[in-house]
């Protein structure tokens, strides 16, 4: 069979899928998730690789899996140790939505994972590419599973010139994929496509010469594989300047903060912080009363102990770290507790606080 995109060369669509998944099946690097298609597992990788680079995702997800080898198991765990397993990935809301999700897996489709695409995409964090993903790889349903690797294959392949930042353009992948996709191995071509532009068909510099579909590409007989895919610059991320407080009690145990249930790091644990202006105060009796007025926190900062640099994908962290002390008896609650050094292990903090943990620790071996 074969197409024509529009501004593109002609596909031999039979040819491309045999050229695609041959390769794959020789090449494909051994991935904990591809041991088997289990849907759960699946779905749980799927998550954890958004916005993730693969082998920073490994170690989390065997040990995901070891703690909560079941969506039973993930349905009933407690939020605190889900957060925990999930420390240092960030994008916490993705966590939350699958717990959410998985809960209604549990008490609505008996633990099974569905596999139509109406009822999986209904599911709480789950879009089109996470879908596309479970019930291609899992289930053997040929639904398309576009992610950026996948739209910058296909601009190349296909020669798309959309811009791949807008949402409006997913459409026009998506139309491209169900084209091509193999009905009888959808799971390896959806694989396939997403590994090729991982390792071969890369944002900058495409290894094109030791590529499985060169012969397929538009955009590497026009030579305009550099300049595809399109896509816009994001907007400038915005400087936030912080200032976060280590307190400690007369027995040394280090206060520590619940974050609210919503917004940016939600329930995760903190130090004290306060949003300062660009300015940092030069005088701590007056960075004491803002983390009084902020947190109803009476303390006495000591010294500046380091400096946090944190970049999400909206703003930027720039955190002076102070040690100091309570000045008063300090009632612990829900969200506030003193625990030692030892006792954070069991607490979920963000990567920020992560680092500002081993200053203190450092601080206090000098």
């Amino acid at each position: 069979m074969i197409i024509e995109h529009e501004n593109s060369k002609k596909i031999n669509i039979n040819k491309f899928q045999n050229d695609l998944i041959s390769w794959f099946k020789n090449e494909q690097r051994d991935l904990p998730w591809r041991k088997d298609q289990n849907p759960y597992k699946v779905w749980v990788s799927e998550i954890m690789l958004q916005q993730t680079r693969v082998d920073t995702v490994i170690p989390y997800f065997n040990r995901f899996i070891e703690w909560f080898p079941t969506i039973d198991d993930l349905a009933e765990a407690n939020e605190d140790k889900v957060l925990k397993a999930w420390e240092g990935l960030g994008y916490y809301s993705r966590i939350r939505n699958l717990q959410s999700a998985v809960k209604e897996v549990k008490e609505k489709y008996n633990g099974e994972v569905p596999n139509t695409p109406k009822e999986i995409a209904e599911l709480k964090g789950v879009g089109p590419y996470t879908a596309g993903a479970i019930l291609s790889i899992a289930y053997g349903i040929p639904e398309p599973a576009v992610d950026g690797n996948v739209m910058r294959v296909l601009s190349r392949l296909l020669s798309i010139w959309e811009d791949i930042a807008k949402s409006s353009s997913r459409k026009v992948f998506e139309s491209a994929v169900r084209e091509l996709i193999s009905h009888d191995d959808p799971s390896s071509f959806n694989q396939a496509l997403m590994e090729l532009g991982a390792l071969i068909c890369t944002p900058t510099s495409p290894s094109c010469l030791l590529c499985p579909v060169r012969e397929h590409c538009h955009a590497f007989f026009e030579g305009v594989q550099e300049n595809l895919p399109i896509k816009t610059k994001k907007t400038k991320v915005r400087d936030v300047q912080l200032a976060a407080a280590i307190l400690t009690d007369p027995q040394g145990k280090v206060l520590i903060h619940k974050r609210s249930n919503k917004g940016l790091l939600a329930n995760l644990w903190e130090f004290p912080s306060v949003e300062i202006n660009h300015s940092l105060p030069s005088d701590r009796e007056e960075l004491a009363s803002l983390f009084k007025e902020t947190h109803q926190v009476e303390s006495k900062l000591d010294k500046i102990i380091g400096q946090i640099n944190h970049v999400f994908s909206h703003l930027i962290w720039n955190v002076m770290v102070y040690t100091g002390s309570l000045s008063s008896e300090f009632k612990e609650g829900t969200d506030w507790k003193l625990v030692s050094i030892k006792e954070m292990e069991d607490y979920a903090f963000p990567v920020p606080y992560q680092k500002m943990i081993i200053q203190y620790q450092e601080f206090l071996g000098k």
